[in-house]
């Protein structure tokens, strides 16, 4: 038995919302499965620990989209799949398994549209294991790994070490820098901090704003560093306070508890379905009517976010 899913989604948020499903068609076909995903989702790396996969087929620009089909279509028909999982409604993707003569295709209603993104999924799988299903994501890591950057990176009982996720995919769902500066000054003064910065190598302005402020001596900057190399440290700290990017989806997938700032995203659709994530919202808004276009990067108070932190580090 060889089993196929497929789950396109473009972020690392994405994939990791839809992990217990996974999880889930694994263990009920009792095969590990080949996942078909965009190299973005960071798929190899996230999931380099887990047991239920037996390959990652990449979509890039060489075989996705319309000139890529063709490719697509071949590489996996020479792999002879029975079954394929389809996590989207597009007719793309069940042509091509019709194409790469899959026989068994499940896939979510055509046209789908407008879906709350974790519960689509719950409801898709369950009705195909025949059983409930967490929505909660549990991401699996070594423990030699956890273990080895507890040491390189001196974590201990004495500081509290917090995940500042100040990236995001654009400039409306960020909140300000100066505010996360502001907050981790004011988190010091309460309790003996070290602020891991979670952001990438295109995000070199509002680091180097970090680089240059107050509080700069008790951070250390991960934009260097691999996904692989940056989940054992995330695994180590005690809380995050970020941006809706996924970094915060990787800290409440380890376990750790994720103050979400939601300015301008889905906010239920992007929380809901962890309770490791805690969102915050614009003044005048709630977690339900944030969303796209929301635009209120300027409605979320640093005391809000402060006192929220407090509570998860006392």
């Amino acid at each position: 038995m060889k089993v196929l899913v497929i789950q396109q989604r473009y972020g690392i948020g994405d994939m990791l919302i839809f992990l217990p499903y996974l999880k889930a068609i694994a263990e009920k076909n009792n095969v590990k499965i080949s996942l078909l995903a965009k190299k973005t989702s960071r798929s190899s790396e996230l999931f380099k620990d887990e047991k239920f996969l037996d390959e990652i087929i990449n979509l890039d620009s060489s075989n996705d989209g319309v000139f890529g089909f063709f490719k697509l279509s071949k590489e996996i028909k020479e792999r002879q799949f029975d079954k394929v999982y389809i996590f989207n409604s597009s007719i793309r993707y069940k042509f091509l398994a019709t194409v790469a003569g899959i026989k068994n295709i499940y896939q979510y209603p055509l046209f789908t549209s407008k879906d709350i993104i974790f519960h689509t999924a719950k409801v898709f799988t369950e009705e195909l294991v025949g059983k409930t299903l967490p929505s909660e994501a549990n991401l699996l890591l070594n423990d030699e790994d956890i273990k080895k950057a507890k040491n390189t990176y001196g974590f201990n009982d004495q500081t509290k070490n917090v995940v500042l996720g100040i990236s995001a995919s654009g400039p409306t769902k960020r909140w300000g820098i100066e505010n996360y500066i502001e907050l981790a000054f004011l988190l010091n003064q309460h309790k003996k901090c070290k602020f891991f910065i979670a952001a990438g190598k295109n995000d070199g302005d509002i680091i180097d704003k970090i680089k240059s402020s107050k509080i700069y001596s008790n951070c250390f900057t991960m934009e260097k560093l691999s996904i692989s190399n940056i989940l054992p440290i995330i695994k180590n700290c005690d809380l995050y306070i970020g941006n809706d990017t996924g970094f915060m989806h990787i800290s409440a997938s380890l376990g750790i508890k994720s103050i979400g700032i939601f300015t301008d995203s889905p906010a239920y659709s992007y929380s809901g379905y962890s309770k490791n994530i805690v969102p915050v919202v614009p003044r005048g808004e709630t977690v339900e009517s944030t969303s796209h276009d929301t635009l209120g990067k300027d409605n979320i108070s640093l005391e809000e976010v402060f006192i929220s932190a407090k509570k998860y580090l006392d």
